[in-house]
């Protein structure tokens, strides 16, 4: 009996991330954009942890009749895709009559990622952009490019989803695996400064949060099999 409720309790875990998906949602809507990024950031930590506790307490036999990978795939789909493609709708990012259309399609387009069965390739690394939406979002509201600018790098994010090439998991590759973990570390104390910040940090925090995105770009691409 002990067992099982503990079994359950990181189901209950896991679910927790609908909740903080809505929160941020409701942040979302009123713009903000601080206060989602906590919610999202938030879900991040429990998605990063309720895995190693499922293997810990074995949930999947001692509690076969839930799935605990269904039910992370669709808090994954709400914190990394859903939420996010509606604040980039509604942060007034793009060009008039555009918000709506881009929503659509990164949400179309994720959902299809999310159901390939090849997504990873080996190594752990991810086969395409990996839908990180809420990656995606927090940069350019943080950067505020010229909304012509922000709708091509959204359809360039979209393709991206379907070509062949490697993305860095920073957790989950061996290849430098301290140094990713060092950067991840970094952009997460830059991150929380930015949100300190409402979003308007100062110059050396947005060059440092860019200059971390652009090494786990070019990890990705510079893969070195496993």
């Amino acid at each position: 009996m002990l067992i099982s409720s503990r079994a359950f309790a990181v189901h209950l875990l896991t679910a927790s991330g609908t909740a903080l998906a809505f929160l941020a949602l409701i942040a979302a809507i009123d713009r903000r954009w601080s206060l989602m990024f906590l919610w999202l950031g938030i879900a991040l930590i429990v998605d990063s942890i309720d895995g190693p506790l499922a293997r810990r307490f074995s949930v999947a036999t001692v509690l076969p009749r839930w799935s605990g990978d269904t039910l992370d795939l669709v808090i994954d789909f709400l914190t990394y895709v859903f939420v996010p493609a509606y604040a980039i709708a509604n942060a007034g990012l793009l060009p008039p009559g555009l918000a709506v259309p881009a929503g659509i399609i990164i949400v179309a387009s994720s959902a299809i990622y999310f159901a390939d069965r090849h997504m990873k390739m080996p190594g752990n690394y991810f086969r395409g952009f990996p839908a990180l939406w809420n990656a995606a979002a927090f940069y350019l509201i943080l950067l505020r490019l010229p909304p012509w600018l922000n709708a091509a790098v959204i359809a360039l994010l979209v393709v991206f989803t379907f070509v062949n090439l490697p993305f860095l998991h920073p957790l989950r590759v061996k290849h430098l695996r301290a140094l990713n973990i060092a950067a991840l570390a970094v952009w997460s104390v830059l991150a929380l400064t930015a949100l300190w910040r409402d979003m308007a940090p100062e110059l050396w925090v947005t060059v440092g949060l860019c200059v971390i995105a652009a090494y786990v770009l070019v990890a990705g691409l510079m893969r070195t099999p496993e």
